[in-house]
């Protein structure tokens, strides 16, 4: 079977979960015979945890985009100079830039995207589409529900079935505004009808979107997120001192700085005084002015020693940075659809800290391997982690729980498998 993988890139620039597992499942579907090809969406830095980098070019590269949705005359652009805007040195600056990854201001794009050929951008539409035909796929896989403008033109002029993945599309909408998020809710509704299988990592998400979109049920698989979990080794959860990991982008969105607050509660106690919490995600520019906040105020209360900031996030840094940990939380205020920083932890053997939002519960009660806390705030996530760190037996057992779990439920080729399934289903429906 001939698979088109088509995914957005982010430039390498923060620990994009979505992206490392992209990947990683390109790879495991290969090994049953399917012939994958990952199509590359706005920037490079589809990178694998090897740093390397697909060799397709992109598609609806993050300047021409732009370019056409704010210049009119641009949409007639010869090819020779979108090629030059679609260069990787051009790409990988634009990642770097804060408004490639916000979505305040970008409101009227995403809504020229989904409406796909009716939108602005129609012309790099037909250019995937001709990319496309040329490849002649069985079945075109959307990474994200925000790439729903594209299903129609796949059904119609290549006649292959479509999967669509739903993954934390929330993470973007949400932070529009709410006329906006109406708006752009209702047109992924409508386009959801093009789409002959969603999937998603977890009962909840899988739930949230069939009410958000409409969905039918029987429209929606749910398939456990996998991670490659070759190379992970049991942390020997470190006590002299304890560490506290924080494993995603560093930003306010994903609750640092509930985190941060938690720590510094923590640290003015006797027992924790030696406690250290340990950072790795990077962040983009947009992030930086609120780290540099939390910064200022760890240094204020002279904890500035013990917290380290880890640049590299590729899987070989995630394993050695994960093997320090004690425990991890990564306190999402409107939680997740799935969190692979869970599933990486619990494949250490670090027990995991959550609120009781998004898929954290589902995740906890599966493997056993953490703990949840309400509500989510500061007080009541440094009671949830000074309740481990107090009690080392039980927080091993945890550990311990979850990665037996996590190794035999959570493999990226369990994931794999599923979702070949869900190929073949879609593929014999079209015959």
């Amino acid at each position: 079977m001939k698979i088109a993988y088509i995914t957005p890139g982010h430039g390498g620039a923060f620990y994009c979960q979505n992206c490392f597992r992209d990947n990683a499942l390109l790879s495991s579907l290969t090994t049953p015979g399917h012939e994958v090809i990952k199509v590359p969406m706005y920037l490079p830095g589809n990178l694998d945890d090897n740093g390397n980098v697909a060799g397709t070019p992109v598609f609806f590269g993050a300047i021409n985009v732009y370019l056409k949705e704010k210049l009119p005359f641009y949409r007639h652009a010869p090819v020779w100079l979108e090629r030059i805007f679609d260069s990787d040195a051009l790409l990988q600056l634009a990642a770097k830039k804060a408004g490639s990854t916000r979505a305040s201001g970008l409101e009227e794009m995403t809504i020229s995207m989904l409406l796909g050929e009716e939108g602005r951008q129609a012309s790099e539409l037909d250019h995937l589409i001709n990319y496309l035909y040329e490849i002649k796929p069985d079945v075109v896989h959307l990474s994200n529900a925000l790439l729903l403008g594209l299903a129609h033109r796949l059904k119609q002029d290549l006649g292959a079935g479509v999967v669509c993945s739903l993954q934390d599309e929330n993470e973007w909408i949400d932070l529009m505004d709410e006329n906006y998020q109406r708006k752009i809710w209702a047109i992924m509704a409508e386009k959801a009808a093009d789409v002959d299988v969603f999937v998603t990592a977890s009962r909840f998400y899988g739930a949230k979107s069939q009410k958000q979109l409409g969905i039918p049920g029987e429209k929606i698989k749910v398939i456990c997120g996998g991670v490659d979990l070759e190379g992970y080794e049991q942390s020997p959860l470190p006590f002299d001192p304890p560490v506290i990991g924080y494993l995603c982008r560093m930003s306010e969105y994903f609750g640092l700085d509930i985190l941060v607050e938690a720590f510094i509660r923590l640290k003015k106690e006797s027992p924790f005084k030696d406690l250290k919490l340990f950072l790795s995600g990077g962040y983009v520019g947009d992030d930086k002015p609120f780290v540099n906040r939390l910064v200022k105020k760890i240094n204020s209360f002279g904890f500035g020693k013990d917290v380290v900031i880890f640049k590299n996030f590729d899987k070989e840094h995630r394993i050695k940075f994960l093997k320090q940990l004690t425990l991890l939380s990564v306190p999402v205020p409107t939680g997740e659809a799935f969190g692979a920083y869970q599933v990486e932890a619990a494949a250490a053997g670090v027990p995991v800290v959550q609120p009781n939002v998004g898929c954290y519960p589902e995740f906890v009660e599966t493997t056993g391997g953490g703990i949840i806390y309400e509500p989510n705030d500061s007080e009541h996530l440094s009671k949830a982690i000074a309740s481990l760190l107090t009690d080392p037996e039980r927080l091993r057992k945890l550990g311990e729980q979850g990665r037996t779990t996590v190794l035999d439920r959570f493999s990226m080729n369990h994931m794999a498998q599923g979702m070949a399934q869900v190929y073949e289903e879609v593929l014999n429906k079209s015959e």
